[in-house]
């Protein structure tokens, strides 16, 4: 490697290990079926259960989760996902967190989650008495947006997790919370998954906003990810946007939460702007709902302010994401910023011919 170097006017490692080398990019995934080299790196496996988890000591539940943990270990990219026919009591779980959130959402719900939500129920069987497929919403959601769902066998590492979202790729659960509990569970699972972060990845400017939190992850290090991954929580996952004068959930922790959806509007949460620069440290709680949530003007007022802090990031390239070869190019020599060039000033005639054609 020495030798290359001193033969390159570019030379960069991408490795897993960059640990042992601060001269070492940490490796990311360039092309979506890269993805399925950590797919499976999971922190825990489905049926690996706390001790306080409501289905620890339910033998029959824990099978069932193995059940869907090892549908998503052996899935690969390209595949069908597997369709389940769910258990009449998994889907009375369903039924209940749905007939409860929906009553909510009018009122709570952020505008761009309550659009399509009919669309939803028209297009992927979105009902009280039907658990959606995870392959149905998927289709539906690379129809709007390009987004896609891939089924995991459960938690990801912030690196691994964020990383998929900047191919447009969103790794979802499918199994469901114990019945003991329906409007709890100490993690993601269908309902959370379905009913809180499906709706908003139909909606082209939450999705450029996701996407642009996964490419800021790319090759950044290890502080820079924990920084992202507490701006994903209290955006994606907990955030609150201001619409017509009014704050409405949008964060999918929100609205698959009835409780949380219900407290988080009131006025006994602190609120703060979102600012990345702030919002990136700030502590939160993981078992309690959260004592402070920060507020965005727009999706597109909070994407602008993501790209602006994603610069200050220690990465010796800038990335892009190519829809057409669905694969992650490394900006580093001048030939490739030249073909961006090429390709932006072809964009640029476009929508100057549009602009001619309208006037």
């Amino acid at each position: 490697m020495e030798e290359m170097r001193s033969l390159c006017s570019y030379f960069q490692v991408i490795s897993r290990n960059h640990h042992d080398n601060k001269d070492t990019v940490p490796w990311f995934p360039r092309k979506i079926n890269e993805l399925d080299r950590f797919a499976n790196q999971i922190l825990s496996y489905g049926h690996e259960l706390d001790a306080d988890h409501p289905g620890f000591t339910d033998p029959v539940y824990r099978t069932r989760r193995k059940y869907f943990a090892d549908i998503a270990y052996n899935y690969r990219h390209g595949q069908e996902i597997p369709r389940i026919e769910y258990t009449k009591e998994e889907t009375a779980t369903w039924g209940s967190v749905f007939r409860n959130l929906t009553k909510l959402y009018k009122t709570h719900a952020c505008k761009e989650h309550n659009n399509v939500f009919p669309l939803l129920i028209e297009n992927c069987g979105y009902r009280e008495d039907n658990i959606p497929q995870l392959q149905d919403v998927s289709n539906f959601l690379k129809d709007c947006t390009g987004f896609t769902l891939r089924p995991v066998a459960g938690l990801l590492s912030s690196r691994d997790f964020l990383a998929g979202l900047a191919f447009r790729v969103f790794h979802s659960t499918q199994y469901i919370r114990h019945p003991s509990k329906p409007l709890y569970t100490p993690e993601p699972d269908i309902c959370h998954e379905l009913l809180g972060h499906a709706p908003l990845f139909a909606n082209p400017a939450f999705a450029q906003f996701s996407q642009e939190i996964g490419l800021a992850s790319l090759g950044a290090p290890d502080e820079f990810i924990e920084k992202l991954a507490t701006c994903y929580w209290f955006t994606v996952e907990f955030g609150i946007c201001r619409q017509n004068g009014k704050l409405k959930a949008y964060g999918a922790g929100l609205l698959s939460s009835f409780g949380e959806l219900k407290y988080c509007l009131t006025d006994q949460p602190q609120l703060q702007p979102f600012d990345p620069a702030k919002t990136a440290v700030q502590k939160y709680p993981i078992t309690q709902y959260q004592p402070l949530y920060f507020v965005s003007e727009s999706f597109e007022d909070a994407k602008q302010k993501l790209i602006q802090f994603a610069a200050t990031i220690n990465r010796p390239f800038a990335v892009r994401y190519n829809p057409y070869t669905q694969g992650v190019e490394i900006l580093n020599s001048k030939p490739q910023i030249q073909t961006l060039v090429r390709e932006i000033n072809c964009d640029i005639q476009i929508l100057t011919d549009a602009l001619l054609k309208l006037s």
